[in-house]
């Protein structure tokens, strides 16, 4: 057979994948933090990797950029693979971190005129490519300040440029959008759907789920080094539930009991809000709300009313977890854990 879904090259990697990774494995001490993760993101399109702070996100990017080396499993980016060919594989992707990695004693424009000649462009194709992409991050009129007078979307926006300063077919972004005003992170969401409409992968690691949304075509739930869920968002949101029942207790303080009581009679996911007064249970159709409604009724709790609702990807989120999508971002530090 030699359709594109299962053609091979001669590195080992199905030609239809930017990235597959293959039971990936990462210890830091006795912390395991990838525990036999399995992806693959097909070219041209964006996945999203999900999960609370100390998932693993960040140690698998760090493994697909060659920074790290994994102790157990197989991994190939653009064809090349992460282990055997690191020095032909970062010529194929670009990562924007966290944090803006830009020398802020540097102005915009050398910058990028820096990354371009370290990635072997002659002097005439760096200029060029660093006036294009000053010209396509709008930062033309700021290209001769130094970078540490750029405001934070500056800075971000000039760290996705120098990204994309070798073309890259595949971009790792990683958590790109934190702590940027809901402008700047539009912005860098037209962005990166323009990369992908020029046929670049991308591999976003995000908490926000609203950004998950916005741009991935499929999502990648990571917990505790494990992929734990995979599938569009429609699939994630069948997965826990059509709909998610709203049962407003005439008491807060029952609410853990009566999500005990579901639980009891085999009805999972139910989750609490303490600041609503809401318990929120995935269902998949009337009979279950019906057993619910019925099982609260019987066991004698007060409900003061109830709701049903399409699932958000924060609830799916929590039903998968059991955690909160996004906690609070700490700041930067010099002394970053290995995990993330």
């Amino acid at each position: 057979m030699t359709g594109i879904a299962t053609a091979r090259n001669d590195r080992g990697s199905t030609s239809a994948n930017a990235v597959e990774v293959h039971g990936i494995v990462k210890h830091f001490g006795d912390t395991k933090a990838l525990d036999g993760v399995d992806l693959t993101v097909e070219e041209g399109t964006v996945l999203a990797l999900l999960g609370p702070n100390g998932a693993g996100k960040t140690t698998l990017v760090r493994v697909l950029s060659t920074l790290i080396k994994p102790d157990a499993g197989t991994a190939f980016v653009g064809g090349y693979d992460v282990l055997r060919q690191p020095k032909q594989l970062r010529r194929t992707i670009g990562l924007t971190g966290q944090y803006a990695s830009v020398d802020e004693l540097l102005s915009g424009y050398e910058n990028l005129y820096l990354i371009g000649r370290l990635l072997d462009l002659s002097r005439r194709d760096a200029k060029a490519r660093a006036a294009e992409l000053l010209e396509r991050f709008s930062l033309t009129e700021a290209a001769k300040r130094i970078a540490k007078t750029y405001s934070g979307g500056m800075r971000r926006r000039l760290d996705l440029a120098a990204s994309m300063i070798g073309s890259p077919r595949v971009l790792y972004l990683d958590e790109p959008t934190t702590g940027l005003d809901p402008r700047t992170r539009n912005e860098v969401w037209d962005e990166v759907q323009r990369m992908v409409a020029d046929g670049t992968t991308v591999l976003l690691t995000t908490q926000y789920m609203e950004e998950a949304e916005q741009l991935a075509d499929e999502l990648t739930v990571i917990d505790r080094g494990k992929v734990i869920a995979n599938g569009g968002v429609a699939e994630l949101k069948a997965k826990v539930g059509g709909r998610i029942l709203q049962v407003r207790a005439a008491d807060p303080a029952e609410l853990p009991r009566m999500a005990g009581c579901l639980r009891e009679i085999g009805i999972a996911g139910a989750t609490v809000s303490a600041d609503t007064g809401l318990l929120a249970v995935p269902i998949t159709g009337d009979e279950q709300l019906t057993a619910v409604i019925g099982a609260l009724g019987t066991r004698g709790f007060a409900i003061a009313g109830i709701d049903t609702k399409v699932p958000s990807l924060d609830e799916v989120f929590l039903a998968i977890t059991g955690k909160p999508a996004a906690d609070p971002v700490p700041a930067p530090s010099l002394a970053k854990e290995p995990v993330a």
